[in-house]
């Protein structure tokens, strides 16, 4: 192995794990904006329930 690709290894695995947090990290938005939405729509038919006119 040459000097280059000694130091290519950790810049790899750099960009492995950066990937890999990535790809995780859109399920967990997606799970948050949903629970996001869900309490929007519970917030909105309390409203509606309280509504006098």
């Amino acid at each position: 192995m040459n000097r280059a690709s000694i130091l290519a290894i950790p810049f790899v695995l750099g960009a492995f794990l950066v990937l890999a947090g990535s790809l995780s990290a859109c399920n967990t938005v997606k799970g948050a904006g949903q629970d996001i939405k869900a309490a929007g729509q519970a917030i909105e038919r309390k409203a509606e329930q309280k509504k006098h006119y």
